[in-house]
């Protein structure tokens, strides 16, 4: 994680992003640090990445790589207002003990756009992430690869549309995928917790889940209550100011696995 002390909102890269709308700084960081305690709490080890202030979107963690069974895959941004932000993140890990460390010929941006259960590499495309990182995880990885199409640009990375809860047990919102990755997921996921248009809005979906408990926007009301129903405990938390620029627990966690 990497706290908000320089988060701003001065340009647009996605549709929540309004820099006419000023970002209360210091609840920001309160919000933040109630996310990063509730994981310290629930025994967790969280890692602190020092934020640089040219780079106000850092404290969206999830985008700078990503790790799979202590294989890292850094980060191509597609912007150019973040891409500096890939070298921080792949100098933390070799300064980390992490040995293998590629840097990505294609544009990924980390677990955004890759989401990891037990049997395969999720992967989206459409608006960041180039289809041509799917192969070149596949390769790095040796997992096989899924190829999922975003359609909605209030959704503009998987992490806003689809969570994995545990193994291969994930929830997502139909609608911000195209007819033929809906098919994919329904044939790959039977069981899935669909999530309505009402709560993927409130960004109930980029949550993080330790196969027990779920942390999540605590406005995704609708999603507590099946959640329950399927022995997990969930979590409400409120990171309003960071959800001015289009994130919120999820985007704020990298996970070392």
């Amino acid at each position: 994680m990497c706290p908000p002390a320089y988060f701003k909102v001065t340009y647009s890269i996605n549709p929540w992003m309004d820099p006419d709308k000023p970002v209360d700084l210091p609840l920001a960081l309160a919000q933040w640090e109630d996310l990063r305690d509730r994981y310290r709490a629930l025994g967790h080890t969280v890692e602190e990445l020092t934020p640089r202030p040219e780079l106000p979107d850092m404290v969206f963690a999830a985008n700078g790589a990503t790790v799979v069974d202590g294989r890292v895959l850094g980060a191509r941004f597609a912007h150019p207002e973040r891409a500096a932000e890939a070298a921080v993140h792949a100098e933390w890990f070799r300064a980390h003990g992490y040995a293998d460390v590629l840097e990505p010929e294609h544009i990924n941006e980390g677990e955004g756009d890759f989401a990891v259960t037990t049997s395969w590499l999720l992967a989206g495309r459409g608006f960041r992430s180039s289809p041509l990182s799917h192969p070149e995880a596949q390769e790095f990885f040796g997992r096989p690869v899924i190829g999922l199409d975003l359609v909605d640009p209030r959704y503009y990375h998987l992490d806003t549309a689809l969570s994995v809860l545990d193994g291969d047990e994930v929830m997502y919102y139909p609608g911000a995928f195209s007819a033929g990755s809906r098919a994919v997921l329904a044939h790959l996921f039977p069981d899935a917790l669909i999530a309505t248009e009402e709560d993927a809005s409130a960004l109930g979906l980029n949550a993080v889940s330790d196969g027990r408990h779920v942390l999540l926007p605590q406005a995704a009301v609708g999603l507590f209550a099946p959640l329950r129903e399927r022995g997990y405990e969930p979590i409400g938390l409120d990171l309003g100011e960071l959800l001015k620029g289009g994130g919120s627990v999820k985007c704020c966690t990298q996970e070392l696995r």
